[in-house]
């Protein structure tokens, strides 16, 4: 073995020593649990740790890998999924207490698939109060491993903070506005949204439902590509579920960016961004350049009008999410969220329609954009991890700044794939992210970038001191 921790080993890694018989199941489980239960006290990424299920299936894994019975690289490997994703017989609250009582009766597709895969489910990761932008003020918070008093990155918080301090091997996020990309860059680690249709959200709690992605978040780029290619695919329980084939996601990882088509703003990466985050991701286009990609200038319009109207949408669309709980259980809504579903019911059909008009004109800039340009490479987000107060955690609902999201609802809008990595350490010891965008179904070119933008830098091999 590697002199890497256990707990911060890589999938790739973890599989090999598992496959090759070197690494037990068993004894990887029981290894990430008793961190678990050392660390989860005081992070609180975990809502719910579901122990004695955990060592059964690392004792049925380790049985059948020892008959010659091997499913993959993410068997026996220790995975979370964000309490979001239905788990037969065990509680998926989705952070809201209108549903501590919630325990459904059937796996989602995307924990079925996990299960399929061989791979041991640790527990449901916490997260905001249905997946929006603050917390119910009973349930716990997670804590940001680099910096207790910056900010999580929202809703796939326990996702990102899971995962960035070991206490899984990698965990599935979903993000509606950001929600796998802000905690991925908050927490330094690996963010994968694919494109929209890609994973069934079949048993996934909604947010907005013509907005939500299902996604990996891991350690590394190779990882993300391995969970992803593990949970995609059509499924006949999601109408909306894309029928294309699931590629191997990794198959051409190490095949470089050479006279790969990179599109580059200047102007949109850094202005009105924190100036460390907009010097490492220009760096990081100088690197990717050096590495043979071809970078090529375009020029992307002002995203702050658009990112503005998506508050309209996706609080309309909550409201009908929570349609069976919400007016008549209000008061049982923390006070964010409240706020947040008093907002979508106000929302008019004009209101709603003049908004998805501006949602519709962005996605027709961006095509142009794409046109000449295999993918596009900008922040993850606009700053570093923020310092969070009570108010920002709880509410009242706070307006944010268009440019909170001008990196994030475009490609919601549209449901591109983005892949969030590592790319820096600010002043403060805190990290920073870069993020490709790519092409509808592009997720293996992106595996491919990130993977070798990886391979130059070592980002990714730093880690928290918990």
């Amino acid at each position: 073995m590697s002199d890497t921790s256990l707990h911060y080993k890589s999938i790739t890694e973890l599989s090999k020593l598992i496959s090759s018989k070197e690494l037990s199941p068993v004894e990887l489980t029981a290894a990430m649990l008793q961190r678990i239960d050392q660390h989860d006290g005081h992070l609180k990424s975990y809502a719910t740790v579901m122990i004695e299920h955990a060592r059964d299936t690392a004792k049925i894994a380790e049985q059948e890998i020892t008959s010659g019975k091997y499913r993959g690289p993410l068997h026996g490997i220790p995975i979370a999924v964000k309490d979001l994703c239905f788990t037969k017989g065990v509680r998926t609250m989705g952070g809201a207490k209108v549903l501590k009582d919630h325990i459904p009766d059937y796996d989602s597709t995307i924990v079925k698939r996990l299960k399929d895969a061989g791979a041991v489910l640790l527990g449901k990761l916490n997260l905001t109060e249905g997946a929006m932008g603050g917390y119910h003020p009973e349930f716990d918070i997670p804590i940001n491993p680099w910096n207790p008093e910056r900010w999580t990155g929202s809703s796939s918080s326990g996702s990102g903070v899971a995962t960035a301090a070991g206490l899984c091997s990698g965990s599935i996020g979903s993000d509606t506005g950001g929600s796998i990309r802000f905690p991925s860059a908050a927490c330094g680690i690996v963010g994968l949204k694919p494109t929209w249709g890609r994973v069934s959200r079949y048993g996934v709690l909604p947010l907005a439902e013509s907005m939500d992605h299902v996604g990996p978040m891991t350690r590394s780029v190779t990882d993300a590509g391995i969970l992803l290619e593990a949970i995609a695919g059509y499924d006949p329980n999601d109408p909306t579920s894309l029928p294309h084939p699931v590629p191997n996601m990794i198959g051409g990882i190490d095949k470089g960016v050479r006279n790969v088509r990179i599109g580059f703003d200047e102007d949109f990466v850094t202005n009105d961004v924190d100036t460390e985050l907009a010097k490492a991701v220009c760096d990081g286009v100088e690197l990717l350049e050096t590495l043979g990609a071809n970078i090529l200038q375009v020029q992307i319009p002002d995203m702050d009008e658009y990112a503005l109207s998506w508050p309209t949408i996706c609080s309309a669309e909550s409201v009908a999410a929570h349609s069976a709980t919400y007016p008549s259980q209000r008061n049982s809504y923390g006070p964010w969220f409240q706020g947040w579903l008093d907002m979508g019911s106000q929302v008019t059909a004009a209101d709603y329609i003049e908004a998805s008009k501006l949602r519709a004109e962005c996605t027709g800039h961006l095509k142009k954009v794409f046109q000449d340009i295999d993918v596009l490479v900008c922040p993850s987000m606009s700053a570093p991890p923020h310092v969070v107060t009570a108010e920002m955690l709880y509410g009242p609902k706070e307006t944010r700044p268009a440019n909170f999201q001008r990196f994030t609802a475009p490609f919601d809008y549209n449901g591109a794939p983005t892949l969030s990595v590592p790319c820096g350490m600010n002043s403060e010891g805190l990290p920073l992210s870069i993020q490709f965008v790519g092409k509808h179904l592009s997720e293996p070119l992106l595996c491919q970038i990130g993977h070798t933008y990886q391979q130059a830098t070592s980002w990714h091999n730093l880690y928290p001191n918990i």
